[in-house]
């Protein structure tokens, strides 16, 4: 692991040791169901999504998704360890390194300090909007709670997401008819 953050340039060496090692939970695990009731399931033995009965991504789905979006993205720096969408971003450093993944020009992130959050905040917020992604989320207001309200960090995060689908820095499954 830390050959590969030397290797990306992602703070190699900076911080706590084992600060980043802190084991991630698997996914997939769980991610389908097995329908064995003839009366409730579409047919005896067909393995449906969990979720839906169509096998349409609900809510739930999508919130996980995005969860696990954030975790590949943020996986190489330090610091960073996303496990909701709450406490893991309370001191911005998640914020941080989600922005610098796709806008790495707009600031140096092994010089982030956990513990300035205003200035954490300011800089991810800031240099998002180079995306053009709006300013959804007040500094202050974040600043003012120990931990963030999951719904406004999520709504911030399915933002972000959009700005960088439409200027083109994430890909998309394209859907078939």
């Amino acid at each position: 692991r830390q050959q590969d953050l030397r290797q990306r340039g992602v703070c190699a060496g900076r911080g706590p040791a084992g600060q980043n090692a802190a084991q991630k939970p698997a996914n997939g695990s769980g991610s389908t169901q097995q329908h064995t009731n003839p009366a409730r399931s579409p047919a005896v033995g067909v393995r449906v999504p969990r979720g839906s009965a169509l096998g349409g991504p609900n809510t739930k789905d999508v919130k996980q998704m995005l969860l696990d979006w954030c975790r590949a993205k943020t996986e190489p720096y330090e610091g960073v360890n996303i496990q909701n969408f709450s406490s893991s971003w309370a001191d911005g450093l998640a914020f941080c390194a989600l922005v610098h993944r796709f806008f790495p020009e707009g600031f140096d992130y092994c010089t982030l300090d956990p513990y300035d959050r205003r200035a954490n905040f300011e800089k991810a917020f800031k240099t998002a909007r180079l995306g053009d992604c709006a300013p959804l989320l007040d500094v202050d207001d974040l600043l003012r709670m120990r931990e963030p309200d999951w719904k406004c960090v999520y709504t911030y995060i399915q933002e972000f997401y959009r700005c960088l689908v439409e200027k083109g820095l994430v890909k998309t499954k394209k859907k078939t008819p």
